[in-house]
């Protein structure tokens, strides 16, 4: 590659301003001029719904650099309240828009890292004043400033992603009643619906009123002052003093129109693993980007500050002459939501079966540390993999985990059992660190691998939720290893209760012609049983899960 004199970067936080500061590390001499069009080059954006809540009292504190402090440490030019409206990439131009004049500058090589916009659908009454979005720090303040406003008042969060559920909980931290509408079946989409059943369940018990598979119509004047009317689908209208519309991103890309370079139907630019361009000498990082799955190997985006990060060392690499490749992402993620704490990577179900990805399914249940030591929680995994046909048979492609404590903990460790392609058997062999209040001799991640290891090798044969309400019951016959207590407290409907402690003296009752279907409150019991019952000669599965999956389950219907 040629030497590069003059890098121009448009965009700052996690993809422009840490490209920036990387370039100056690796690059002394060069002239590097940064363009942002708001006033904040680096601040801390995953933040922003806990400064809204108090969560995080100083607002300072979300300010990682100033312009000022972040060109006295880098000496680089940073430009802010600065929009590039256009390249020309024959010559080599960007034309930048400020408050006072548009003028046009030259460069050697161009980072793009535009980021993303919010979105707002072309619904009636959108551009209502009190209906706002959450991007950046003057949304920040504008949605402060309305809740400081209307203490005690009425709000309604459209969307329940990422932003929603955090605005959500920290609105709710100001005794604020809180609205939140999913057009949806489930908030949270990375993970599966049954597992969204626990984050229903937890909003609904910290006071949010919950509106599922409802869409909004319509915003409307209120006749409450200058408030909001937000008429749903169902025909519902819900009163508000202010909307938070929260309802996803697109790649902020308008201003490479007529540019050349390449975008998807979406806008996304689409780079090669060295997030280059199609056009020599630019590059693209961060939420404006096409990345590739590295599950299902799709093309799609993922604006996640981790990657971003990530993408702008990489990017700058390249452009100094040092060799490297984006691998892929895999969408790992985490999200606070009130007392529970909810985490992903890899694939999960419903894309797993949309995309025609052969998977084998499992839950487990364990505690964040071991239970006789004070504190511990209880964490629900839904573990992903490959079958016995496949070529990477039992290989790791996906994972969510539901609980409270320890939760980051095991979701990185299977984030890296991905990235390693790794297989359930590895999981099995693991070592990771053990003290009483920090975990289990056998870790809640060497259960889940054991416990898919022993799918896989036929010794425990399960039977899911979803199969449970059809199954033929002149064939089959469905078994409560539980206590008389459990049973007694809910139990699947048609089920027979033998506990567990009494099956082997009570084998003679259970008909030998009709194959058994175990099940307990999580699974282990039932396992169990399913293994003294086929020692005996009976054909038996086991409900992955337990009872619990299956309410789960039926509450996601």
């Amino acid at each position: 590659m040629k030497s590069v004199e003059k890098i121009c970067v448009v965009g700052g936080v996690a993809g422009g301003a840490g490209f920036a500061a990387r370039m100056r590390r690796l690059k002394e001499s060069a002239r590097i001029i940064m363009f942002e069009k708001g006033e904040y080059i680096s601040f801390a954006n995953c933040g922003l719904p806990y400064h809204i809540g108090n969560v995080i009292e100083s607002r300072s504190d979300l300010i990682i650099q100033t312009p000022q402090s972040f060109a006295a440490r880098t000496n680089i030019d940073v430009r802010t309240s600065s929009e590039v409206t256009s390249i020309d990439t024959q010559n080599r131009l960007i034309t930048v828009t400020t408050p006072t004049e548009t003028y046009r500058e030259s460069y050697d090589a161009l980072l793009l890292s535009p980021g993303s916009v919010p979105i707002r659908p072309p619904i009636p009454g959108i551009d209502h004043p009190a209906i706002f979005v959450l991007r950046t720090i003057p949304d920040m303040d504008l949605i402060r400033k309305a809740a400081q406003r209307r203490r005690n008042g009425r709000v309604v969060v459209v969307g329940g992603g990422f932003i929603g559920l955090e605005v959500a909980e920290n609105l709710r931290h100001l005794e604020m009643s809180v609205a939140l509408v999913e057009q949806l079946d489930q908030v949270f989409t990375p993970v599966d619906r049954e597992m969204a059943s626990l984050i229903h369940k937890q909003l609904i018990l910290n006071g949010i009123e919950l509106h599922l598979s409802d869409g909004v119509k319509a915003f409307a004047e209120s006749g409450r002052g200058d408030g909001v009317t937000v008429s749903l689908s169902s025909g519902k209208t819900v009163d508000a003093d202010f909307v938070v519309l929260s309802i996803g991103v697109r790649p902020d890309t308008a201003f490479l129109a007529n540019s050349g370079i390449a975008t998807n139907d979406r806008g996304a630019i689409i780079v090669d693993e060295h997030l280059r361009t199609n056009i020599p000498d630019i590059y693209a990082v961060g939420d404006a980007v096409e990345v590739t799955d590295f599950v299902s190997g799709i093309k799609t985006t993922m604006p996640l500050a981790g990657p971003a990060a990530r993408q702008a060392r990489i990017a700058a690499d390249n452009i100094a002459n040092i060799p490297s490749t984006y691998k892929h992402t895999q969408g790992t993620a985490i999200c606070k939501i009130f007392d529970i704490t909810v985490a992903v990577t890899g694939v999960n179900e419903k894309n797993a079966l949309r995309l025609g990805i052969d998977h084998i399914k499992s839950y487990t249940f364990s505690n964040s540390h071991a239970a006789y030591y004070p504190g511990a929680q209880p964490m629900s995994i839904k573990l992903l993999f490959t079958p016995n046909h496949a070529p990477d048979a039992g290989r790791v492609i996906g994972a969510q985990i539901i609980g409270n404590r320890g939760v980051d903990k095991r979701i990185d460790v299977l984030s890296e059992a991905i990235r390693h392609r790794l297989t359930v058997n590895d999981l099995t062999d693991l070592e990771l660190c053990y003290a009483p209040p920090f975990g289990n001799s056998k870790d809640a991640v060497n259960i889940a691998g054991c416990v898919a290891q022993n799918i896989l090798a036929g010794l425990h044969p399960i039977v899911h939720a979803q199969e449970i309400d059809g199954r033929d019951t002149k064939t089959t016959l469905l078994l409560d290893v539980r206590t008389e207590a459990e049973h007694a407290r809910g139990a699947i409907a048609g089920s027979v209760n033998i506990p567990l402690d009494e099956l082997r003296s009570r084998i003679a009752e259970l008909d030998p012609q009709k194959e058994i279907l175990t099940y307990c409150h999580v699974g282990l019991r039932g396992y169990i049983a399913a293994r003294i019952l086929t020692s005996n000669g009976l054909r038996a599965r086991n409900l992955s899960g337990g009872y619990t999956v299956y309410s789960l389950t039926r509450a996601a219907r």
